[in-house]
């Protein structure tokens, strides 16, 4: 009992003393007044002080950072619009509609962007490049983007007629189908109606028009006109009917490659290899807007071509000749016959137009490595 009275008469640590030494105990931690807090002798005469407690190792954390907001910011901005900004084409800035290319950066392009950049490029015999970073693209180097090409189609983009939303991959048939406000014509367009509005006021007009009540000499002048096309229209297809009659009909699946001139300013030209027609040799020739001196500043470009006869020939040559697609090419081109007559002397034809749709055909054209197509000729023998 004697031991048990001394183990508990010990005496201990008191509340005052730290267990670690390092530690300052308890009284020695002080309380200070806080920048903002009024002093000691304030109107009530008590001594006031703040709530926050001085860590003597300097370990307390810092208080927490509110999140700042702008009054302006545009929180409530669509995703879909934010997206939009972003997959568009670095080019035209638009959203791209068909397909989408990425330079090795990863900069986007849309298709016919693409091909502008590149026919630039062959125009101006300089490697074409990226318009954000200016590296070196081609058809080789650039690829496509299919995700941004699905992510795309899932968009919303405004009819252009009653510019409501829709997903891309389903604007162009509502635009063309199903849409109340795309333009239209009156049923009375053969007979000089001119009206063209909604398709929506289109039953509402045909049912009002006074042209059904025209006496025929008033709608003749349109009905002339539709009979000129009509004429047109006939006497191409009654020619080309008659050219295969000839006895003498060959084609040839031609390669047009890209070359310039050595003169000062040199000037861009397309030549296939020399290859064999009706006993001769013959080669075709293409040059871009006419020879313009910097086409590359041109929206608006075009193709024109020429047939050479590049051996001599005793008698004068007869040649109906046009061009197509043929196997090996994609292009989008129209039927136009031409002919002239080959002799020794006047062994060039004319630089005829190469019938294509538009600029952008003619830049997907010059995009490309070479121009592939079929060229038809006819001899007449007399």
């Amino acid at each position: 009992m004697a031991d048990a009275r001394i183990e508990s008469s010990a005496p201990g640590p008191s509340p005052s003393t730290p267990i670690n030494p390092l530690l300052p105990s308890l009284p020695e931690i002080q309380t200070i007044e806080s920048p903002g807090a009024p002093s000691q002798s304030d109107s009530a005469g008590s001594p006031q002080t703040s709530n926050v407690v001085v860590d003597p190792l300097g370990l307390e954390e810092p208080l927490p950072k509110r999140r700042k907001f702008e009054a302006n910011s545009q929180i409530n901005e669509k995703l879909e619009q934010r997206l939009g900004g972003i997959l568009c084409c670095a080019v035209c800035l638009d959203l791209p509609k068909i397909a989408v290319y990425q330079c090795q950066m990863g900069h986007l392009m849309c298709a016919a962007c693409f091909t502008h950049l590149l026919a630039d490029g062959r125009l101006r015999d300089q490697a074409a490049t990226c318009p954000n970073c200016r590296v070196e693209i081609s058809k080789s180097t650039a690829s496509r983007n299919l995700a941004v090409e699905k992510a795309v189609s899932e968009l919303p983009s405004d009819c252009q007629f009653c510019g409501k939303e829709f997903p891309c991959k389903s604007l162009e048939r509502h635009e063309q189908v199903e849409c109340e406000e795309r333009p239209t014509n009156c049923k009375y367009i053969r007979i000089g109606c001119q009206w063209k509005g909604p398709i929506h006021e289109a039953q509402e007009h045909e049912g009002m028009c006074s042209h059904p009540k025209k006496s025929g000499a008033e709608v003749m002048a349109a009905l002339q006109a539709r009979d000129m096309e009509f004429e047109e229209e006939k006497k191409f297809y009654g020619t080309l009917i008659d050219l295969l009659s000839y006895e003498k009909i060959i084609f040839n699946d031609l390669q047009m490659k890209p070359y310039r001139t050595d003169e000062y300013v040199q000037k861009l030209f397309y030549e296939t290899a020399r290859f064999t027609a009706f006993n001769h040799q013959w080669v075709v020739k293409a040059r871009i807007n006419n020879s313009q001196r910097d086409p590359h500043q041109s929206t608006e470009r075009e193709i024109t071509y020429q047939l050479i006869l590049k051996t001599k020939t005793s008698c004068p040559l007869n040649i109906h000749y046009f061009a197509l697609k043929g196997p090996f090419s994609d292009m989008k081109l129209t039927t136009k016959i031409y002919k002239h007559d080959f002799t020794d002397s006047e062994n060039m034809s004319e630089y005829n137009h190469l019938p294509l749709p538009d600029s952008s055909e003619c830049n997907r054209l010059l995009a490309s490595k070479a121009i592939n197509f079929r060229l038809i000729m006819f001899l007449l023998s007399k």
